[in-house]
């Protein structure tokens, strides 16, 4: 049975997901709803093999061991420590990476 971790969801993180359904709701409720479950899907996903996705180019700059999984235009930024995936920003694509 493969391993199973805690998954944390960062204050920014959570700001995050918020900023992005007022968004997609400005144009419909609906699909904000929609997108968020799905987006929200993948984050709980990580609860194993988290290591399964890419680490972000930015660890060059940051120092750090961030890994992402992506949805559509968006990217779910995460860190692995121990038993626990810690999610740190949900960001679209197009924009910096601010941590």
């Amino acid at each position: 049975m493969a391993k199973k971790y805690k998954v944390n969801v960062s204050f920014n993180a959570q700001k995050d997901l918020e900023r992005i359904f007022f968004y997609i709701a400005e144009d419909s409720i609906n699909n904000a709803k929609k997108f968020i479950l799905e987006l929200e899907e993948k984050i709980y996903s990580l609860d194993t093999m988290p290591e399964r996705f890419a680490l972000i180019s930015e660890n060059i700059f940051f120092g750090t061991n961030y890994r992402q999984i992506t949805h559509k235009n968006y990217r779910v930024i995460y860190k692995i420590s121990g038993n626990s995936v810690f999610i740190m920003r949900v960001v679209h694509g197009a924009e910096l990476l601010d941590l």
